[in-house]
């Protein structure tokens, strides 16, 4: 009885040590992607400051379209 208790409770534990290293590959899969999103993002946000109206201070919702 004791026995299959303990096979029974090795084999969860191995399924679950298993689980953890899916995981685990799988938040540092998207820790990378998310390192990557930020660079870009910050690429286009330097991008967008030195373009356009140099000087325009402000949100871009604030600002008027030429057509007004």
């Amino acid at each position: 009885m004791w026995e299959q208790r303990l096979v029974e409770v090795e084999s969860k534990l191995a399924y679950t040590e298993d689980a953890v290293q899916v995981l685990s590959a799988v938040v540092a899969r998207q820790q990378q992607q998310i390192d990557r999103l930020q660079a870009v993002c910050q690429q286009l946000l330097e991008r967008v400051r030195n373009s356009g109206d140099a000087g325009f201070v402000g949100k871009p919702e604030d600002e008027i379209p030429p057509h007004y």
